[in-house]
């Protein structure tokens, strides 16, 4: 993850305006120390050509993957990878205009909301037959990120890795109240008793932070409702329903009627993250991505913990990650699918991880991620990953995502009540999918 920090911004057809959408998940961290590449057991295969052919790679936070590319062109010392390294917030802008210009680098990172656009319009290669050529192996990922890049029964990435969400708290806080910590027991329920407690006016100290934040927060919330945000076939909203209304007024209450979540207001004025690493915040939901902003604090890094998200009706939580994908225009479909097939091997999960990437997406290969964060309970990210749902796409998800902030906001102030301003949402969302066909 490049950011924290997410915003969401409309965002039109792929072929007529600027692409800008939320970080989701924020995965491909930087913040590393790079170490020296291993030397790669992968040996050159007959896909590439003999000749020096040079492939381009695009992304943001590249650094995380310089012993990456090293480990691959020392197994592959006809293949230059240069890598095309572009700010998250610039990133996606630059890779419209060039897939207008047919430009695009040859292999490059994409993500959940710009998926479906840019697999949509023709612009990434079908890797399905190559995948079952090579016999490249997808159980070895996890399913939901598999799905999130595959359209119409193709496939058209490799997951790289993956984030999810989990309840980090303040063990501190915890202690002076004679709290027991969260656990894998905790509902609803025992969020809202503990946070009551843990609400010290007079301190300044909240319990619990309900911000309008989607990934975070109220995607895995109408999730444990029981609701969905969009149909599996991407054609249907589900924030009108029953269930999504239940998973939105649980956080609006924790606002508005229990007290112990600090206001929309107040949470614009001041991140959450930010009121938990100042010790102003006893609880609040973020993704696997903050254990390195907390473990960078000196006085918060040892007083925080994570634990699995409360359930509600269920348990509930969206993932999130990047694919690793092929320009359709390549000149070298060879040379970039012997990378992409690289990237998705156990070998380079691990050189990654070590160089401070986000978790990867290759199962069994996040000993490493989590050996760089050995006082959190940070393994429960990677348990979440097995009853995780996929975060929600469109083709022009950003379209959605902007209802989304204008519309529930009203609900969040309290000048709307949450069922009229889920049925608002999901009517308009609806007719934004709609107009995608």
């Amino acid at each position: 993850m490049v950011n924290n920090t997410k915003k969401v911004v409309l965002v039109t057809t792929l072929m007529s305006a600027m692409v800008v959408v939320s970080a989701c998940g924020n995965s491909g961290s930087s913040n590393s120390t790079s170490t020296t590449a291993p030397k790669s057991d992968t040996k050159p295969t007959a896909a590439a050509s003999a000749e020096k052919v040079t492939i381009t790679y695009g992304g943001w936070s590249m650094d995380t993957m310089t012993d990456v590319i090293k480990a691959f062109q020392a197994s592959h010392p006809n293949i230059e990878v240069k890598a095309e390294n572009t700010p998250y917030k610039q990133y996606f802008t630059k890779l419209e205009t060039a897939a207008q210009g047919g430009t695009m680098p040859d292999v490059l990172w994409m993500n959940g909301p710009n998926f479906v656009k840019y697999a949509g319009n023709g612009m990434l290669k079908d890797l399905t037959e190559t995948i079952k050529t090579d016999q490249l192996d997808l159980s070895k990922y996890p399913t939901s990120l598999v799905s999130l890049y595959s359209l119409g029964g193709k496939n058209y990435g490799i997951p790289k890795d993956f984030d999810t969400i989990g309840l980090w708290y303040n063990k501190k806080l915890f202690d002076d109240k004679g709290i027991p910590y969260p656990d894998g027991t905790w509902d609803w329920s025992k969020l809202t008793e503990a946070a009551k407690k843990l609400t010290d006016p007079a301190k300044g100290i909240y319990g619990f932070a309900a911000p309008m934040m989607n990934q975070e927060d109220f995607y895995n919330t109408i999730l444990q409702a029981g609701g969905y945000v969009i149909s599996d076939d991407h054609k249907k909203s589900g924030f009108d329903q029953p269930e999504a209304i239940e998973g939105l007024k649980f956080l609006t209450d924790l606002i508005q009627v229990h007290k112990v979540s600090p206001t929309l207001a107040q949470m614009t004025e001041t991140a959450p993250a930010d009121m938990f690493t100042s010790g102003k915040l006893a609880m609040y939901f973020d993704g696997s991505w903050a254990a390195f902003t907390i473990n960078q604090n000196a006085d918060m890094k040892n007083k925080a913990d994570v634990a699995v998200l409360p359930k509600g009706k269920k348990q509930g939580v969206v993932i999130h990650g990047l694919g690793n994908v092929i320009s359709a225009n390549t000149k070298h479909p060879k040379e970039a699918w012997e990378f992409v097939k690289f990237l998705g091997s156990k070998e380079a999960a691990e050189i990654a991880a070590k160089q401070g990437g986000a978790i990867p997406a290759y199962k069994g290969s996040e000993t490493s991620w989590l050996a760089t964060f050995p006082q959190y309970k940070a393994k429960a990210f990677i348990d979440m990953a097995e009853y995780a749902t996929p975060y929600p796409v469109s083709k022009n998800t950003s379209v959605w995502n902007t209802y989304e902030t204008d519309i529930l906001k009203n609900a969040w102030t309290g000048d709307k009540p949450v069922a009229d301003a889920a049925k608002e949402l999901g009517a308009k969302m609806n007719q934004a999918l709609a107009a995608e066909k």
